[in-house]
C-alpha cells in the first residue's frame, strides 16, 4: 500500500513538517566542530560517527507523524549558538524528496544531503527507509564523508502502544583517506536484548581495524580498542549461551510490546572513550509530542524572522502553526485545504505543460560519489526573494 497518498488525519501528526524534523541532525553539530578541531583521522572518524549516530537519536519515542512538505516549501535555521545555519526545500512531491544544505559559520564545514523516506507498510508497522546520501566536508582538512542513514520502523501503528526502532547497516567513507567506519543498528530481536543498540569498527583503506565503537543510538556512543572489544564480546556470547542452555525457549514472532531493555544504560568496557552522550529531554516532553528542547524551538517566529524569512517557510504554514496552538479541527480543515490547493496547482501545471522549477537546488551529481544528489543553488542568504509560489 502507498502511504504517501492517503490522507492521514491530523491527530496522527506532529507540529513540525518533515524539513523541520530533518533539521534536527544538526542537534550536536558540536560533533562536527570538534572534528575539525583533531589532527588525527582517525579520531576525527570517530567524531564524524558520533555525529551520524546523534543525528537520529531525536527519533527515539518520535511516534508523531511530521507533516508532509509541500512542494516548494522552504524551511531555514540560524544557531549562532551551535555555529550553523541551514535551508531545505520540499524539492519533489511524487516521490517526496527533501534537499538540504547546512554550512558552519565560521566556515569550518558544509553537510548536505536529500532524503526521500521510502515507505513500506508490513501490516502491524511502518518501516521508513531514508533514501538518500548524507554528505559532510570538513573544509580546514580538505576531507569529505559520505553515508546513508538507518532504516527507522513504527510498531503497532494499528493498535498497541507505538514503538520505534531503528536497524540496518550505516558506512561512513572518508573519500581522502579512504578510511571507513561501519556501524551496525541493531534490530531489537527476541528480548529486546539488542534493543537501541550499535556498534561497529573505524578501519583503514586495507581493512586493518583502527577502533571498535559502541553504544546506543538513544543515548550515547564510545570508542575502545577493537582487541579489548572482541574479548568481551566473546565473554559475553560465552555467558549468554551459558543462560539459554539453562532456559531453552524458541520464538521468532515479531514482540507486540516495545521489548525493555536488560539495563538501561550501556556496559562501559573499561578503556572506552565517550565520544557522545544525549542531552536529556525536557520534563514535560511527554506531554510535547517528545520533543527534544531542540525540537520544541524549530517553529518558533518573531516579528523581526517574519520579515526577512520567505513567504515559502514552513514556520508561516497555516496548518501547522493552528495545530501548535491547540485548533486541531482547524488545523484539518487547513491541511486539506492545503492539500488541494497543491493538487490544483499540479493539475493547471500539467494542462500548461510546464515544468515545476525547484528554487534553491539543483539535480547533479554528487561531488564524491557520483550518484544523482541535490545540491545548494546559492544566493538564498542574499534574501532577495521574488517570484516565490504562493503554496500557502
Amino acid at each position: 500500500m502507498e502511504l504517501s497518498k492517503i490522507t492521514m488525519p491530523v491527530i496522527f501528526n506532529e507540529p513540525l513538517s518533515f524539513l523541520q524534523r530533518l533539521t534536527e541532525y544538526m542537534e550536536h553539530t558540536y560533533l562536527i566542530h570538534k572534528a575539525s578541531s583533531l589532527s588525527s583521522t582517525t579520531e576525527r572518524m570517530q567524531c564524524v560517527a558520533a555525529f551520524a549516530v546523534s543525528a537520529v537519536a531525536s527519533q527515539w519515542e518520535r511516534t508523531g507523524k511530521p507533516f508532509n512538505p509541500l512542494l516548494g516549501e522552504t524551511y531555514e535555521l540560524i544557531r549562532d549558538d551551535l555555529g550553523f545555519r541551514l535551508l531545505s526545500e520540499q524539492v519533489s512531491h511524487h516521490p517526496p524528496i527533501s534537499a538540504f544544505y547546512a554550512e558552519g559559520l565560521n566556515n569550518d564545514f558544509v553537510f548536505h544531503g536529500s532524503i526521500y523516506p521510502k515507505l513500506k507498510f508490513w501490516g502491524k508497522s511502518v518501516e521508513a527507509e531514508p533514501k538518500g546520501t548524507m554528505t559532510l566536508e570538513l573544509l580546514e582538512h580538505n576531507e569529505a564523508y559520505t553515508w546513508t542513514n538507518p532504516t527507522c520502523c513504527v510498531h503497532n501503528i494499528i493498535v498497541g502502544k507505538l514503538w520505534i526502532e531503528q536497524y540496518g547497516n550505516v558506512e561512513i567513507t572518508n573519500h581522502k583517506t579512504g578510511e571507513k567506519c561501519v556501524l551496525s543498528f541493531k534490530p531489537c530481536g527476541l528480548f529486546g536484548k539488542e534493543l537501541h543498540k550499535v556498534e561497529g569498527y573505524i578501519q583503514d583503506k586495507s581493512k586493518k581495524k583502527l577502533c571498535a565503537l559502541y553504544g546506543k543510538w538513544t543515548e550515547c556512543l564510545y570508542s575502545v580498542d577493537p582487541a579489548t572489544f572482541e574479548a568481551y564480546k566473546k565473554n559475553d556470547k560465552k555467558n549468554a549461551e551459558e543462560k539459554k542452555s539453562s532456559k531453552q525457549v524458541s520464538n521468532t514472532e515479531e514482540p507486540d510490546e516495545m521489548p525493555l531493555p536488560d539495563s538501561e544504560s550501556v556496559y562501559v568496557i573499561p578503556g572506552s572513550i565517550l565520544l557522545w552522550k544525549i542531552t536529556p529531554r525536557p520534563p514535560n516532553s511527554a506531554q510535547m509530542y517528545n520533543f527534544t528542547s531542540f525540537a520544541m524551538a524549530l517553529n518558533e517566529l518573531d516579528k523581526e524572522m517574519e520579515s526577512v524569512i520567505p513567504k515559502t517557510d514552513c514556520r508561516l504554514r497555516p496548518d501547522i502553526r493552528a495545530m501548535e496552538n491547540g485548533e486541531i479541527d482547524l488545523a484539518s480543515e487547513e491541511k486539506k485545504r492545503l492539500e488541494e490547493k497543491q493538487r490544483t496547482a499540479r493539475k493547471n501545471r500539467s494542462k500548461s505543460e510546464e515544468d515545476w522549477k525547484t528554487r534553491w537546488f539543483h539535480q547533479g551529481p554528487n561531488p564524491h560519489t557520483g550518484t544523482q544528489d541535490w545540491l545548494y543553488s546559492g544566493n538564498y542568504w542574499d534574501r532577495n526573494y521574488f517570484n516565490l509560489p504562493d503554496i500557502y
